[in-house]
């Protein structure tokens, strides 16, 4: 364990979850030090859940800026979903604080026309 290299994950994965949420982007609050969870079902409330927001969201993320993410929903869990999410994990290199932003912007660029994509809209 090494307790600066933890410090500074959590530092990072607040400052990108913060940043995208007080533009409005919906996300599990607080963010988790190992990862962000957009909730979908808020993100794209024009896609039912039998449709699958957050695989939607997940393959927009990707075509847009190359974001890996995970669906935790419907498709995971069929009827038994209780939300609709999207996990962004936290790599565990060390990142500069330059690719969180450009996580964040390109996050933001998808929440902005999100009912205008193909594949959210």
């Amino acid at each position: 364990m090494q307790e600066d290299y933890l410090r500074y994950r959590i530092a990072s994965t607040a400052y990108l979850g913060d940043h995208i949420a007080e533009q409005g982007v919906p996300i599990v609050q607080p963010p988790g030090g190992h990862a962000i969870y957009l909730d979908a079902k808020a993100f794209l409330p024009h896609i039912p859940a039998d449709q699958f927001p957050g695989v939607a969201l997940a393959a927009e993320l990707y075509l847009e800026g190359g974001i890996r993410s995970v669906e935790i929903g419907s498709l995971m869990f069929g009827a038994a979903a209780q939300m609709e999410l999207v996990r962004l994990g936290h790599s565990a290199a060390r990142l500069h604080a330059e690719p969180h932003r450009l996580r964040g912007e390109i996050i933001l660029q998808v929440f902005a026309r999100r009912e205008r994509s193909k594949v959210c809209g």
